[in-house]
């Protein structure tokens, strides 16, 4: 036997607290009319209260309550196999982790605000698998797909610049490595969500995305930063700026063309970062589940237990039935 809400058995402590309540209601009311009428007139003024029925009362009230209870707990026995099968769709997100991502024209910056995004996303998806890829002058696959969205929240927090030593930006082997990452046997329900500032570094992301969509991925780009350009701070925590070699300060803008393009080639969509989640709405809700077909993750055999309360409800409704059509007097 299994329980479906075992908090409600502390409600059994109401019985012992009634019965005592009763008890001390039934010696006091004889009390009171004693009182008033004296022991000779006792028997005369109140002949036909029986204490028996007065107490088979108390008894079914109780049995009833009892039985109301444990329907609360939903006891459960004997049980059937059900066949359960999840379905998704496979999105890997690649984020930029190049220097460039620190750049503060978005706060608090731009790779925390890519991994608050992802974050969210999470929060979203209605069982789909995910995986992570951290790119920057390399790309290496941080999470692989999978289910356990608690497992890639640990992977997602740790991105930062330090992780890949390779400098620049390589949004073109951000693809190759997402490619890489799907099975090669599906050529439906395979989505790459970038979020980069898009500055590409020579690595050739349009032909890479072309690459991309003949084995059937989707890709969809998120621009983060603004279009102006901000210095980029120096990582030492000096409050200085990057510089070239000539000593001009190094600006970082957000390359929106580019971002398009990618997505455009495999027919997907590019929305620019936002506050809240805006950008998140239209590249999940709309553009991927939307418009992508889902396939099945995983089929699993799962043990389903009969709920059995509904036999405890009809047992409490028949004594508390009884309870009220037995009267105290003859």
């Amino acid at each position: 036997m299994k329980f479906g809400n075992l908090s409600y058995f502390f409600l059994l402590w109401l019985i012992p607290g009634l019965i005592f309540f009763y008890i001390y209601a039934f010696i006091q009311k004889e009390k009171a009319i004693k009182a008033f009428c004296g022991d000779a007139l006792f028997s005369k003024l109140v002949p036909s209260v029986q204490k028996g029925r007065q107490k088979l009362k108390v008894i079914l009230l109780l049995v009833g309550i009892i039985f109301l209870i444990i329907s609360l707990v939903r006891p459960k026995w004997g049980f059937h196999w059900e066949d359960i099968k999840r379905t998704g769709i496979d999105i890997i997100v690649a984020v930029d982790v190049s220097k460039s991502m620190l750049a503060e024209d978005v706060s608090p910056n731009r790779l925390e605000r890519a991994k608050r995004e992802v974050y969210d996303l999470c929060q979203m998806l209605e069982g789909d698998r995910i995986g992570l890829i951290a790119f920057a002058g390399t790309s290496f696959v941080q999470c692989p797909l999978t289910l356990d969205y608690a497992a890639f929240r640990i992977f997602l927090d740790y991105l930062d610049p330090d992780l890949i030593p390779t400098p620049g930006t390589a949004i073109g082997s951000a693809i190759r490595k997402a490619t890489e990452s799907f099975s090669r046997k599906e050529r439906k329900s395979k989505a790459l969500i970038i979020m980069t500032d898009g500055e590409d570094h020579g690595s050739k992301p349009i032909e890479a995305a072309k690459e991309a969509k003949k084995e059937g991925v989707k890709i969809f780009t998120i621009g983060i930063g603004k279009k102006g350009g901000t210095p980029l701070p120096l990582a030492d925590g000096s409050g200085g700026f990057l510089k070239n070699r000539k000593g001009d300060v190094v600006l970082s803008k957000l390359d929106e063309k580019t971002l398009q393009k990618i997505a455009l080639e495999t027919g997907g969509s590019y929305v620019r970062s936002v506050t809240g989640d805006m950008d998140l709405d239209k590249i999940y809700k709309s553009a991927i589940k939307g418009t992508m077909e889902s396939k099945e993750l995983k089929s699993t055999r799962q043990k389903r237990w009969e709920e059995r309360f509904q036999w405890f409800i009809f047992l409490a409704l028949i004594f508390l039935s009884f309870e009220f059509f037995i009267r105290e007097k003859k």
